[in-house]
């Protein structure tokens, strides 16, 4: 699309963009237009140098780094001397005195409740709604769907409702409910009666009593039994009068009539305008902000078509029951909304600035977000304390970390904001982030809300920064490395150092395979031990069963274990995962190259090609995995890593690309979920005139040069031309 600007103020703004935000945007919130764009105007000119002197002191530095491993090539590392220049060249700074962090008017769904937490694309409504409506669901739907129940036995899922699996569903509940609900000298599994409540209490002996919070009746019959354990709710649906049978058969089976129980499950949403979406001008940027908008109203609403039926998605109101006091109790029927906003790096063409430059992407999302929120602010939908919660991406140490700082303090001001109304959430995945964590905390200590890890974008900055230094270990060796430990532990550590424990969030990544949820059930547990508030999950369903690992781990008692332990070694944090003698095989080298182009193009095919930013992409042996640009980045970064260091040469790498663009095409030629979409485009047709293709190998030859191997500048360039 090509853009029709508008003169206002110095700025040249999108006719796109100026229409959403003064007909849409600015209505309701006692913003007017003119103090808007005088204020933003300002501010963008004041910020945006200060924005390009940052990203040219990330390329000094960058290059300082290769300088000295240039220098130091074929000798072993000394990390006393590496620490030592590290701090040098001010890549590494030095701690300050301890300190806790201050922020205020923070929601319980962050300072108090821990749980799963899911990352939504916001150019997607529908998955938007799916993903703020997931704070309630099904565990009965989650079990009998998903692999966590197997299909033996004559367990299968089939095309209609099977009781045997159904049986299972009911059986495993019940044992869950034996667990995290225990009643006094007897099972849920040798209930007979339905239980009821009288006078407010409940005829059931619990070895607990106050996990019963509370209830609901339909013609004084109970219809819902609520508990608590662990902070999260529980609540169990009873089916009386026979209604419910049709639409939930599993309640057939059931002698006490339990037709369902609703988990507690995505406490939070983060709606990403950043990794998971394909947003390169007005167009798509307005697409996005008019859906965070309409979360921010309460009004956003879909229709589709599913199963031939039309169907309409809106947000789900609250949740009202009698308390076990015989108040009324009304409980937040959706996740708690937190915004993605892009990092320092990228700029956009919706916004043109005073000398003909494209305006700083973050800096654009901090104002456009933060306006929406206003609207929340009048009926408290989303935040009940009038807070703004903003993840930021991407942050290079403690002075972006401080700009971040600076950019917020602007919003305030324009916006009509209290001072630190706006929280930040520091994403801890870029290695000066790591290594400097104590102080990027230190620098946000009025506003962080959150803090993080995660493997994906962290690996590739690790192979980024450390470029020159030889050859990364293989990708699948990377989990089990000396840094990857000390940077999870690095991150919990310094976080309850903090203060974080009851009043902010310490994130853990995702578990990147939706279909394979009984591995997940082995895996996952290990971020609650780990002490992490809540983790990332890929789908509702995978919340819901996530949701019983914190069931399971009493994280605050948790964190205070761990916080008695000894700190992360910086040594360690900073011993880089590269191979001093690599002696692999043309085989082993083959099947990694495959690996990694395959996860590349089933990516950047869609991104180019369908603008789908996050999707679940098969891999090289078909199975499904989330894929998003931090997946792209470390696949990328590790063949150009390779190609650099002579593991393989540009000739192989290409023929692998064009062998494994056949693979993708039969894969996506085949895949249900492209349905919807415009028709799709074979790379391996034509290669040479296939944009998609173009952007990835660019992806891997370039990847070297690439300003600290961000994927972005090459794929919004090629989606640009392919719109255009």
């Amino acid at each position: 699309m090509k853009e029709k600007y508008l003169k206002i103020k110095k700025l040249s703004v999108s006719e796109n963009l100026a229409n959403f935000i003064n007909k849409e945007l600015l209505p309701g919130t006692k913003i007017t237009k003119e103090k808007f764009w005088t204020g933003f105007d300002k501010c963008v000119h004041e910020l945006a140098p200060k924005n390009i002197k940052l990203l040219q002191k990330r390329e000094r530095l960058q290059k300082a780094i290769d300088a000295l491993h240039i220098d130091k090539k074929d000798k072993p590392l000394n990390l006393k001397k590496y620490t030592k220049f590290l701090k040098k060249i001010g890549y590494l700074k030095k701690p300050g005195p301890n300190f806790k962090i201050k922020t205020k008017n923070v929601d319980r769904e962050i300072s108090s409740i821990c749980g799963p937490q899911l990352v939504c694309p916001v150019s997607n409504a529908r998955f938007l709604l799916n993903a703020a409506n997931a704070r309630w669901v099904s565990l009965y739907d989650s079990l009998y769907g998903t692999d966590v129940i197997s299909e033996n036995n004559g367990a299968v899922k089939g095309k209609t409702y099977n009781p045997i699996r159904g049986k299972k569903v009911i059986e495993y509940a019940r044992s869950l409910l034996d667990k995290y609900i225990p009643l006094k000298n007897e099972s849920w599994k040798d209930l007979k009666k339905v239980p009821d409540v009288i006078n407010n209490k409940i005829n059931l002996k619990l070895k607990n009593s106050n996990q019963f919070v509370g209830y609901r009746k339909k013609l004084n019959k109970i219809s819902s039994l609520l508990f608590i354990n662990n902070n999260l709710h529980i609540d169990i649906l009873f089916d009386q009068d026979g209604k419910m049978e049709i639409n939930n058969p599993q309640g057939n089976q059931d002698r006490i009539k339990i037709h369902d129980i609703f988990l507690e499950s995505a406490i939070s949403t983060i709606c990403d305008h950043e990794d998971s979406v394909a947003a390169v001008d007005s167009e798509d940027k307005v697409l996005g902000y008019r859906n965070w908008l309409g979360l921010m109203k309460g009004d956003l609403k879909v229709e589709f078509i599913k199963n031939g039926k039309k169907n309409l998605r809106k947000l789900k109101s609250d949740r009202n029951y009698t308390s076990a006091k015989g108040k009324k109790l009304k409980l937040h029927g959706r996740s708690l909304l937190l915004n993605r906003n892009v990092g320092h790096l990228m700029t956009n063409p919706a916004i043109l600035l005073k000398d003909g430059s494209e305006c700083p992407e973050g800096i654009l999302d901090a104002f456009i977000t933060s306006l929406a929120c206003l609207h929340d602010f009048k009926k408290k939908g989303n935040s009940r304390v009038n807070s703004i919660y903003i993840v930021k991406p991407k942050m290079h140490g403690p002075e972006e970390c401080n700009f971040t700082n600076l950019i917020f303090e602007n919003v305030e001001k324009v916006l009509n904001l209290k001072k630190y109304q706006i929280l930040c959430g520091i994403m801890d995945e870029e290695r000066r982030t790591s290594i400097n964590l104590k102080e990027c905390i230190r620098a946000l200590k009025n506003r962080v809300f959150f803090i993080n890890t995660g493997f994906l974008d962290r690996t590739g900055d690790e192979i980024h920064t450390s470029m020159e230094i030889g050859p990364m270990i293989k990708k699948g060796d990377m989990k089990s490395s000396k840094w990857i430990m000390a940077y999870e532990n690095n991150n919990v550590d310094i976080g309850l150092a903090c203060g974080f424990s009851g009043k902010c969030q310490i994130g853990k990544g995702m578990y990147a395979a939706p279909d394979l949820m009984s591995d997940m059930m082995k895996q996952k547990i290990v971020h609650p031990l780990a002490g992490a508030n809540c983790a990332w999950v890929p789908s509702p369903t995978a919340a819901a069963l996530h949701a019983l690992h914190y069931h399971e781990i009493d994280v605050f008692s948790k964190q205070k274990e761990l916080s008695k332990r000894k700190s992360a070694k910086l040594s360690d944090l900073l011993t880089i995962p590269f191979e001093k003698k690599p002696n692999w095989t043309m085989e082993e080298i083959t099947k990694e190259l495959k690996n990694n182009a395959q996860g590349i193009l089933g990516y950047v095919v869609r991104w180019i090609d369908q603008s789908v930013g996050c999707s679940k992409v098969p891999d090289i042996n078909g199975v499904g995995l989330m894929e998003d640009r931090a997946t792209c980045r470390i696949s990328s970064q590790h063949i150009a890593n390779w190609l650099h260091h002579g593991i393989c040469s540009k000739k192989h790498v290409l023929e692998i690309m064009k062998k494994m663009a056949k693979v993708v095409d039969n894969q996506n030629l085949k895949d249900p979920s492209m349905k919807g979409h415009s028709p799709y485009i074979p790379m391996s047709y034509e290669y040479d005139k296939s944009t998609a293709f173009k952007a990835a190998c660019e992806l891997v030859f370039h990847g070297k040069t690439q300003p600290s191997g961000y994927t972005e500048p090459i794929l919004h360039l090629n989606r640009l031309l392919k719109k255009n």
